[in-house]
């Protein structure tokens, strides 16, 4: 997993610059076919070292996914944008509840190889249906390309079945597509640090719980070191411990404990906003995370 978030890393700013330079769709259609390839040759790694060579080009691709969330919100009407961003948390709610699903019937019998193919089929999908997605209309914008632009717009607007909006396209061009450091002008200083430790703090919180259920997995009903210490034996051993079905079925339940939580944030995100509505979140994550700390057995 951290080879992932390595190559994740280095390759976020290199997909900006390509999707500034040539377009949202252009940057999101390299990223997942890079993404695909290394993911399928994966599979086919012949010793562990290469497995993390390939995963963390993967990893590499990973990091032009942003772009897809970038194209979507510049299509959505203001008064429904914050729904929907938030309603994409539910496919990655389900994605993950379907990666269990097929880790409990591909691993005990095809093996993890099968197991990163399958996985690899939805994203083959996509790769064949992004040829579909329109171009930025604003990218269009301010590149000078007036004409494509509007025909964007028309075609979301038939294909929605509703009249064009009333107005007339101004023709804009950008030749300064923005640098990093434009990030750290006094009027964003402020906004960029508080965005990237929110964004820092989500993903350590995120990935550290669930780089800690494999822990409790194997763990078993012992909770805290002191009990452990007890009751363990010293053994050396450098073979891996594969989770059980009962394993995975743990998982799919903590994963399905999602939706609730989604369900609960699109019923209040307009009622108290979206700041409150984070700081809610964040609060409610912290004190059951704290909870782990009781004695309570597996």
């Amino acid at each position: 997993m951290l080879v992932v978030f390595i190559g994740m890393m280095s390759s976020s700013s290199l997909w900006g610059n390509v999707s500034d330079q040539y377009g949202r769709k252009t940057g999101l259609k390299i990223s997942v076919f890079w993404t695909l390839y290394y993911g399928i040759l994966s599979a086919f790694a012949p010793v562990y070292s290469w497995i993390l060579v390939l995963r963390g080009l993967v990893g590499f691709g990973i990091g032009g996914v942003p772009q897809s969330v970038t194209l979507y919100a510049e299509f959505l009407p203001m008064k429904a944008r914050a729904k929907c961003i938030l309603l994409i948390e539910i496919f990655w709610a389900i994605g993950t509840v379907f990666e269990v699903l097929l880790a409990i019937f591909v691993m005990p019998t095809l093996g993890w190889r099968w197991l990163l193919i399958l996985s690899a089929l939805p994203l083959m999908i996509f790769a064949i249906m992004c040829f579909w997605l329109p171009e930025s209309a604003r990218y269009d914008v301010l590149s000078g390309n007036q004409e494509k632009a509007l025909a964007t717009l028309k075609r979301i607007a038939t294909e929605n079945g509703a009249p064009m909006p009333l107005g007339k396209l101004i023709l804009s061009r950008q030749e300064d597509r923005g640098k990093i450091r434009d990030l750290f002008t006094p009027q964003f200083r402020c906004t960029t640090l508080l965005l990237w430790f929110i964004w820092f703090s989500n993903a350590f919180s995120y990935y550290g719980l669930v780089l800690l259920t494999t822990e409790l997995f194997q763990a078993g009903d012992a909770c805290s070191i002191s009990s452990r210490r007890k009751t363990a034996k010293p053994k050396c051993s450098l073979s891996c411990e594969f989770l059980t079905v009962e394993d995975y079925t743990d998982l799919l339940w903590t994963t399905l404990s999602e939706f609730p939580g989604v369900l609960v944030t699109l019923w209040i995100i307009d009622r108290l906003g979206r700041k409150k509505t984070m700081a809610i979140c964040f609060f409610v994550f912290s004190f059951c995370a704290l909870l782990l700390f009781l004695c309570v057995g597996r």
